[in-house]
């Protein structure tokens, strides 16, 4: 269970750590519906595209130096000459074989549709991504309030009903915006890029390059892992208890040379090593749920002992000297 914002004292009024953990316990139980709560992120429905520089024109035009480019020309000169071509008529040859390129390249980019297949493409990636890690509940999603005749009107016409309404404004809370453009390498791919601009103004930046059918793919796995993945603080329900994740000093997650280096550092930030129960418990719950995942790391614990989820039997919790290890990973609780 996530609470993005503990509760704050108003100014000049004292609030302790245990008052406020309380108070936002309290909010949680009368907010959520199930074991686990989460704040959405709820964007604006249609995404604009902004076509960009074609990169792979720019790359043909400046990726060799003038003189590169002109004895790359006296090459394909010289081989039509060698096939019989008349002098008079080579040069000829080589402007047509251009034109057919450039018209080959402007009938395949002309036209509509570039941007509705990038953004159909990012949501259903967006709903493959959750499916396959399978969250309770998914943090992104698009606001759709428009009536469903509206919606089949503007089908009918071949363009997405993007009209604003106030009703959707109002539960929105960020918006997407990208661009992309064709990549240097001239083999089809797109580069893309994407902005989430979020409520507060700040900006989220996202890129892929790839087949159009497929680099949206690639985004939406790193919005999902960016914006599902749990942050810190967290606060969790965990039996008839609260804890909150703290994380380890200076980042979420973070490794020590002893258990009790982990154990030290936890204390410096006025919190605790997880006990074997609480590292347990927050694995079962995973990296998208609130909880953070054991893996085949080797965990620090209090009292110079360490949690070694490989090697369970007879226990998990073992000496430091047990197991050939060099660094434990750790983060803190409260």
């Amino acid at each position: 269970m996530r609470i993005r914002h503990l509760p704050t004292s108003p100014r000049g009024v004292s609030r302790s750590p245990w008052r406020t953990w309380a108070a936002a316990a309290a909010l949680w139980c009368a907010a959520a519906t199930s074991a686990w709560a989460i704040e959405k992120i709820t964007l604006w429905p249609t995404i604009l595209f902004l076509r960009g520089q074609d990169l792979c024109q720019f790359q043909d035009a400046y990726g060799k130096s003038r003189n590169e480019s002109a004895m790359q020309a006296t090459g394909q000169l010289k081989e039509l000459l060698y096939t019989g071509v008349a002098s008079r008529d080579a040069l000829e040859v080589l402007v047509v074989i251009d034109g057919l390129i450039d018209k080959n390249r402007t009938q395949a980019t002309q036209g509509q549709g570039m941007d509705i297949t990038l953004e159909a493409t990012l949501k259903a990636g967006i709903d493959a991504v959750s499916r396959g890690v399978n969250p309770e509940n998914t943090r992104l999603e698009f606001a759709n309030n428009t009536p469903v005749i509206d919606l089949i009107n503007a089908l009918k016409q071949g363009k997405r009903f993007d009209t604003p309404d106030l009703q959707q404004m109002s539960r929105v809370k960020g918006f997407a915006w990208g661009t992309y453009s064709f990549a240097p390498s001239c083999r089809g791919d797109l580069l893309v890029t994407l902005h989430v601009v979020l409520p507060r103004g700040e900006t989220v930046n996202f890129q892929a390059q790839g087949r159009p059918e497929q680099v949206m793919s690639a985004i939406a796995l790193q919005m999902v892992r960016h914006f599902q993945r749990t942050s810190f603080p967290t606060l969790i329900s965990m039996g008839e208890k609260f804890i909150v994740l703290v994380g380890a000093p200076g980042t979420s997650i973070n490794t020590a040379p002893t258990p009790k280096v982990a154990e030290q550092a936890c204390k410096a930030i006025k919190a605790r090593l997880p006990t074997e129960s609480e590292y347990d418990f927050l694995s079962i719950l995973g990296d998208w749920n609130g909880g953070v995942s054991l893996g085949h790391q080797m965990w620090a614990l209090a009292d110079n002992h360490i949690m070694s989820p490989d090697t369970r039997n007879p226990s998990p919790v073992r000496h430091p000297e047990e197991i050939n290890g060099t660094e434990f990973s750790f983060y803190c609780v409260r």
